[in-house]
């Protein structure tokens, strides 16, 4: 196992967590399943939750094709900066969603220079 694919579990370790979060928000603020409105805090953390599953459709891939196309280590630092994004993105969102930006840079740019890379590296391969 390699250090993209530790970063690879982390990042889905840590949408697992978000995941857990739903559901006790869920509890917390009487919101049942299967509806996803009713009070703004579980709401916020719904939305965590989703955009986070929104960004790991575009993260994952590329962290796998940048770390074997372009950099491994590259890879590593660009999921490592994502992950601290999406903790950033979900503690503000969660407290204030104007304060999201910050949180959503540090996830999406990482994301889009991973993207980037790996294609840049796939053409000199």
């Amino acid at each position: 196992m390699t250090a993209v694919h530790l970063v690879a579990i982390a990042a889905l370790l840590q949408y697992f967590v978000f995941s857990y979060i739903v559901g006790w928000a869920r509890g917390k603020y009487g919101v049942a399943a299967p509806a996803v409105s009713g009070h703004p805090v579980f709401e916020r953390h719904y939305r965590v939750q989703m955009n986070t599953l929104e960004m790991l459709v575009m993260l994952l891939p590329a962290l796998w094709l940048a770390g074997q196309f372009w950099s491994p280590t590259a890879a590593v630092v660009g999921g490592l900066v994502y992950l601290v994004g999406r903790g950033v993105y979900a503690l503000s969102y969660v407290r204030n969603p104007a304060s999201r930006t910050a949180g959503f840079a540090l996830s999406i740019g990482p994301t889009l220079t991973l993207l980037i890379g790996a294609v840049v590296g796939m053409l000199r391969a």
